[in-house]
């Protein structure tokens, strides 16, 4: 049974089950009753007063199943202590509400931005990666293989082990050799599955001098092999999507900077509140894309989807976050869509290039 699994899904699966447990490291647990249990603390050893330990926070009444186990897993995906069920409605439909709601100090009712930040780009990058999401180049008809890369790549793993073998017999620290040790191994490696999975060869293209070398390399690479880019972005973008973030943020302050308004009310925590919960809602609706994808739905209602969700929402999301007015709103949407498309044109240039390095 195990045979017939695709790596990709089960890679899929633990990028999900990951991205939740991150986002309940940042979530606090509030509202969940559980049996009480005498004497002291099974953590810290403090005498217990009730349900939970009011030193350390643990339940007095802990479980040793099974079940206990798949319980706390479910949990940590679905639940959020039920806060999600109160904040996904409102993400949804209301997200002026939510953030406002949020900035203003009703907290314990809400999953965090961070927290839902982090389970959502952890969820997009598991679906795209298990079911595509139309980020997978054709390769009908192109040549195929990576032989001469993996070549290339064993004999740079070669030099450095023999650079390796090199300073352990003069006795010299090999710290720095070892970190990139580790790092050639990790790339042979990858060339290597990819070079098994088939991927374009591009023909390459002329970066202009004006362009920092250490972009314009990325920039070469990923013409060079377009395919093997696009698997790196799928399998390690979600370790650097936090950067959409402070990415974003300026853009949103130069929408209020004019009105002095604004500049005294809102403070830079409200437009990351802002900014955060956007980026969250975004990526659970780009799963949504990608469900419909995998079972069929194309064309026009897609293409809906797609081209009018995002304004709507922030349209939506400014009016209520910021109290503005329908004119105002509009115009500071269309404005935020082309910072947007700025700011994710940015965050995609400096992850090809530190990917490419």
């Amino acid at each position: 049974m195990f045979d017939a699994m695709d790596s990709g899904g089960m890679e899929a699966v633990g990028e999900a089950v990951t991205g939740a447990a991150a986002a309940r490291v940042v979530e606090p647990s509030t509202g969940e009753v559980q049996e009480g249990r005498e004497g002291a603390c099974l953590n810290c050893g403090t005498p217990l007063a009730g349900p939970y330990c009011h030193a350390c926070g643990q339940p007095a009444h802990v479980h040793r199943t099974v079940a206990a186990w798949w319980h706390d897993l479910a949990h940590g995906v679905l639940h959020f202590e039920g806060k999600v069920w109160r904040t996904l409605p409102l993400l949804a439909w209301r997200p002026g509400e939510l953030t406002r709601r949020y900035i203003e100090g009703e907290r314990a009712r809400f999953v965090s931005p961070l927290a839902l930040f982090l389970f959502s780009v952890f969820l997009m990058f598991a679906a795209m990666g298990s079911l595509g999401g139309g980020f997978n180049p054709d390769t009908s008809g192109v040549e195929r293989g990576l032989g001469e890369q993996v070549r290339a790549e064993e004999a740079a793993l070669g030099r450095i082990e023999a650079e390796r073998s090199a300073a352990l017999a003069a006795h010299r620290p090999t710290a720095d050799i070892d970190r990139r040790l580790e790092e050639a191994r990790e790339e042979l490696s990858l060339v290597r599955t990819m070079r098994d999975r088939g991927l374009v060869r591009g023909s390459g293209i002329r970066v202009s001098d004006d362009v920092p070398e250490w972009i314009a390399q990325g920039i070469r690479k990923a013409s060079a092999n377009p395919s093997l880019m696009i698997y790196k972005l799928q399998s390690n973008g979600y370790k650097f999507s936090w950067a959409l973030i402070p990415l974003s943020v300026p853009f949103l302050w130069l929408l209020f900077l004019h009105r002095r308004r604004y500049r005294r009310h809102y403070k830079a925590y409200d437009h990351l509140v802002f900014v955060t919960y956007s980026i969250a809602f975004m990526s659970l609706a780009l799963v949504g894309i990608v469900l419909l994808r995998a079972v069929g739905v194309k064309g026009a209602p897609l293409a809906f989807l797609i081209f009018a969700l995002p304004p709507a929402h922030i349209y939506r999301q400014l009016r209520g976050a910021y109290r503005l007015s329908r004119p105002s709103a509009a115009w500071r949407t269309v404005a935020l869509l082309f910072f947007a498309t700025c700011a994710l044109s940015l965050f995609m240039l400096l992850l090809a290039a530190s990917i490419a390095h």
